[in-house]
């Protein structure tokens, strides 16, 4: 899935989450399991900073040896408790969880998926819509994928924030958004934002994602030469390699998933019982009151 899709995660997230959570957070959240992470996907060849690529971006990437836990839905627990024991702020703590938790569901999408319930197994979950091509670089990369059913899912993230532009209104964004997260007034005292230049703070992230989604369809699709092909077949595009994800076989599958998620829940509940709770009943309830629009 490509970050653009994932930037857009945030204002599902907002719209239908009932819970207090921060929208800043629930973003970064859904940014963190790739920040610095995929710099070696694709290699930095930038003034004197020279980092190759990964000789396999997949195994790298999405893999154990790896930085593939970042993918894992036990990585997205332990950052929450790492936020709730510095901040103490409750919404920032399940924002970052559940946007984690997003980008790590959303990547099964691709032919090599996710490590979900890791370190209690490598197994990896994919529902292989399209073809991770990260081997074959920045640009054919986003040949294969906005030539795909990748680029399809990016689209269908547009669509499904525009039905729902509820989330994108000024109505929403002070009622909700604001209330739910002090950091919005601290901004506004610490930088001297307007109520419009918050506003439009927190509508840039749709605009640069949607923005992002048509600038690389249109290098895949227009100035890419030669033209790839469309192909929308499920695992597709044909014309490129993709990388390989294991399959142990339905018996081995199902008992690393069985093993997995239960000793996954089993962590996650004694993390919640010994750490967890006691830090969320030390934190506020309420944050601090927001700015309110004039």
């Amino acid at each position: 899935m490509s970050w653009a899709a994932h930037e857009l995660e945030s204002y599902v997230i907002g719209e239908h989450v009932k819970a207090k959570i921060s929208y800043l957070a629930v973003l970064i959240g859904c940014l963190a399991p790739d920040m610095l992470t995929k710099l070696p996907v694709y290699g930095i060849h930038l003034g004197p900073i020279d980092l190759d690529a990964a000789t396999e971006p997949w195994a790298y990437h999405r893999g154990w040896p790896g930085v593939g836990p970042t993918h894992s839905l036990l990585f997205g627990v332990l950052v929450g408790i790492l936020v709730l024991w510095t901040t103490r702020n409750r919404g920032w703590a399940l924002g970052l969880m559940i946007g984690q938790w997003a980008h790590v569901l959303t990547d099964t999408g691709d032919s090599v998926g996710t490590m979900l319930f890791f370190p209690f197994t490598t197994q990896h979950y994919t529902v292989g819509a399209w073809a991770y091509a990260a081997q074959a670089g920045k640009f054919g990369d986003a040949d294969a994928y906005y030539s795909s059913l990748g680029g399809v899912w990016d689209a269908i993230w547009i669509v499904i924030v525009l039905f729902g532009w509820r989330a994108l209104s000024r109505e929403f964004f002070f009622s909700r958004i604001v209330p739910d997260d002090p950091v919005w007034g601290w901004l506004r005292r610490r930088l001297r934002l307007s109520n419009r230049a918050m506003l439009a703070m927190y509508r840039a992230y749709f605009c640069y994602g949607v923005t992002r989604v048509v600038a690389w369809t249109g290098i895949a699709r227009i100035k890419s030469d030669p033209r790839p092909p469309i192909d929308w077949s499920w695992g597709g595009p044909s014309f490129v390699e993709k990388a390989p994800s294991s399959w142990p076989g339905w018996g081995d599958f199902l008992l690393n998933t069985v093993r997995g998620a239960a000793l996954f829940a089993l962590a996650a509940y004694a993390i919640w019982w010994f750490v967890g709770r006691r830090l969320w009943e030390r934190a506020p309830e309420d944050p601090i009151p927001a700015p309110t629009p004039t």
